[in-house]
């Protein structure tokens, strides 16, 4: 049994062209170009004859539930399909456009699932326009209270609940009322390495930990032409040794990455010191104690840094994500499948955050990773060959259907 390929990716292009404004393809979470791909999608399931279904933080599900079916927990698949500034057209879209190609292959070839299978489109995955990033699994899984979620204030200042009801995605069941047996989903790996090596199948084993902070150093804003180097209280300074700090850490260990993200100096003048700096800090790693460590580690030198440069430093942890490990049985089901039809595949990590991760807390989950071409992603050059997608499709394909056998 194969896929639509040519359905598929018509359906990716499609959903590609919705979101394009002035900053790109953006489609952040809850906004007028969310919606768009949100009716799209939602079109989609009732064109296959799903069951469409919205929760009160916002996730879409297609219910594949045919005549006879039992009344028993569902297969679930899926991702996101919002997305950065200025995006591609694969990151979540590949998900969850696949999930329902699969149930609408199954549909033509006259299957019927001894379980139900549900798509889901998760709402605010990658944390742009609210934080925290991959917001509707973690309410959904039980991570973050929903009432807590739908205050989240935005980068605009709007707050999500209102901007959900506003679009028509408020939702009317609780999230998590849905109780998935089982949670595959495919993505684009978004790094290189399967790109690289020409490996046709990543079988994801694993997720990075991900720690983000928001940092902030005051100190005193003064003239730079008149002011001794010795007698400032620089925090431009300080935000840039942290930074050199930070990078050397990586470089040391390989299992350990790090990045400052965001930077505002104030008042951001070319002749002035500036007495406040605000940047965030990303740090990850698939090792706990790693990850544990070095977050500690530079809050220690924060306070190091605040005094050397006489200044004060406030620290926000924004999200503090350990890594997951994902379900065997499931990868296992995955190398099955690539075995059968032929693909190259190898064990992977996930460097980026996913949905599965939270879906891992209450569900055997794994992941599929297709590759990347040059690893590039978060970036309108982002880009998966057809074939790769197809590929990546089909396997999923099969894993649902071994799974609601």
């Amino acid at each position: 049994m194969e896929i639509n390929g040519a359905r598929l990716m018509g359906n990716i292009r499609t959903l590609g062209t919705l979101g394009i404004n002035e900053t790109g393809r953006s489609r952040l979470a809850a906004s007028d170009e969310d919606k768009a791909g949100r009716d799209y999608v939602k079109g989609l399931f009732e064109e296959a004859g799903l069951e469409v279904v919205v929760d009160r933080i916002g996730n879409l599900y297609g219910i594949w539930r045919p005549e006879g079916c039992p009344d028993v927990d569902p297969v679930m698949t899926g991702s996101h399909i919002d997305s950065v500034i200025n995006a591609g057209q694969y990151d979540g879209d590949l998900g969850v456009l696949s999930g329902l190609e699969v149930i609408r292959t199954l549909q033509e070839a006259g299957f019927r699932p001894s379980r139900p299978i549900v798509v889901v489109a998760f709402t605010n995955e990658e944390g742009v326009r609210y934080q925290p990033d991959m917001m509707g699994s973690l309410v959904y899984a039980g991570g973050q209270p929903l009432d807590e979620a739908l205050d989240s204030i935005g980068t605009d200042g709007t707050r999500l609940g209102d901007e959900l009801a506003r679009i028509g995605y408020a939702g009317t069941i609780d999230p998590g009322d849905i109780k998935p047996a089982t949670f595959v989903e495919l993505h684009i790996e978004q790094g290189p390495i399967l790109d690289v090596e020409g490996t046709q199948i990543g079988v994801v084993e694993s997720l990075q930990g991900i720690h983000w902070k928001r940092i902030t150093f005051h100190g005193a804003q003064n003239h730079a032409g008149t002011t001794p180097t010795s007698m400032r209280r620089d925090a431009g300074l300080a935000a840039a040794k942290v930074n050199v700090r930070e990078r050397e850490h990586a470089l040391a260990n390989d299992k350990f990455l790090c990045t400052v993200g965001t930077i505002a100096l104030e008042p951001n003048a070319v002749n002035v010191i500036p007495d406040k700096a605000t940047f965030t800090v990303d740090l990850r790693s698939p090792v706990k104690e790693t990850l544990d460590s070095e977050d500690a580690g530079l809050e220690e030198y924060l306070l190091q840094v605040a005094e050397q440069e006489g200044l004060t430093v406030e620290s926000e942890q924004l999200t503090c994500f350990d890594p997951v490990p994902f379900d065997e049985g499931v990868c296992q089901r995955i190398e099955a499948s690539c075995e059968a039809r032929g693909l190259s595949h190898r064990r992977i990590t996930s460097g980026a955050g996913q949905d599965a991760q939270m879906m891992a807390r209450i569900c055997p989950t794994a992941m599929i990773f297709v590759p990347s071409v040059n690893g590039i992603s978060h970036n309108p050059e982002e880009y998966s060959r057809d074939e790769d997608c197809v590929n990546g499709a089909n396997v999923l394909l099969d894993v649902l259907v071994s799974l609601s056998e």
